[in-house]
Order: C-alpha cells, then sequence, then structure tokens
C-alpha cells in the first residue's frame, strides 16, 4: 500500500556542495547547495537551483561564473554552516577556516579544502518560481591528486569521503555496492 502526497521534490539523496563565487576577495562568498545536478555530458553542462532573496544570488547574477565544490565529511559542518548562515553578515571563507584558490578558467575562487572543483561559466538564467536555475557550461575540473588512483588517474569517491543531502541530514556514501554495468557482467569461472 502506499499513500498520496502532494507534489514535492522528494528525489533524494542528493549533493550536498559548496558553491564558491566573486570575481574579487571582497566579494567571495559561498553558498551550500542541494538544487545540483548534471544537464549533459556533451558538452559537459549542469545546473544550480537558488533562491533570488540569498545574499549569493546577486553575486552569481553579475559574474555568471561559479565553481562547485563537492564536500566531505570532513567538510560536513562547514557545508551545513555556509547553508545556514548568511554571507551578508558572515566572511564565510576565514570564519570557516577555508582557502580561496585561484580557479584555471573562471574568476570565482574555489575551495581548496574540496578534493574536486568544477568551474562553470553561466549560459542562462531561468526562473522557475521559489528558485532561478543556472545553467552552466562545465569549462575546468580541478580534482585534488592524493584521490588520483595511481594506476587509471581516475578520481576515488570512496577515498574522497563525499557526502550526501536527504530531507534534511548529511550522510557518508557509505560503500561500494558495484559499477555501472555489474548487472549484466558475466562471472568469471
Amino acid at each position: 500500500m502506499k499513500t498520496d502526497w502532494k507534489p514535492g521534490t522528494m528525489i533524494y539523496p542528493l549533493p550536498a556542495v559548496m558553491i564558491s563565487c566573486g570575481s574579487e576577495p571582497a566579494e567571495y562568498t559561498i553558498i551550500t547547495v542541494s538544487w545540483v545536478g548534471t544537464l549533459c555530458t556533451n558538452p559537459p553542462m549542469c545546473y544550480i537551483s537558488v533562491r533570488p532573496e540569498r545574499y549569493s544570488y546577486p553575486v552569481l547574477k553579475k559574474n555568471m561564473e561559479f565553481v562547485i565544490n563537492l564536500t566531505t565529511e570532513p567538510l560536513a559542518f562547514a557545508t551545513d554552516w555556509c547553508g545556514v548562515v548568511s554571507g551578508k553578515e558572515h566572511a564565510k571563507f576565514e570564519e570557516m577556516n577555508l582557502t580561496p584558490g585561484k580557479a584555471s578558467v573562471v574568476k570565482a575562487p574555489l575551495i581548496e579544502e574540496s578534493p574536486l572543483c568544477i568551474e562553470c561559466r553561466v549560459r542562462e538564467v531561468m526562473a522557475l518560481g521559489s528558485h532561478d536555475m543556472f545553467i552552466a557550461d562545465v569549462v575546468n575540473v580541478r580534482a585534488d591528486d592524493k584521490y588520483l588512483d595511481e594506476a587509471t588517474g581516475a578520481f576515488d569517491m570512496e577515498k574522497a569521503r563525499l557526502i550526501a543531502y536527504s530531507h534534511g541530514k548529511y550522510y557518508g556514501l557509505g560503500e561500494l555496492i558495484g559499477k555501472f554495468g555489474w548487472s549484466v557482467r558475466k562471472k568469471k569461472e
């Protein structure tokens, strides 16, 4: 048996990422976002959705660039804090002891403590209701070398200890249960 609920966004878990934005140090800020995702592989595109009343919104709109910084278990406190306090009253990089790093392509800073930073340039902003969607081209990805597999060069998600957000709660991702295509692979005899 299932119960009907009013329409809502119950697609969980989601990534919990810190979005860094601003074009100069006086303007740098961080907003935590879970309304984030992949739109296209070729060309690589993603989106973030932000409420227009958020402090970071005009910074994003003015500069039309941002960095998606993946978050980890050690960054969980900063991730939550940057999502509940306003950049209007707080210098988030300084207060959370996060390091604004130089991105390779965009002017927005990346967060050095993040294991993977996705540099984005906004293509379009769509007003959708409570949130506006910033549709962006991925112009560069920076990965911390300590999370790269020496043999394959692949990013080791498990080693990075990424976190997810699910209906008001943060979780570690847990153990690997399979990889793409494992359900149809022939078993070795």
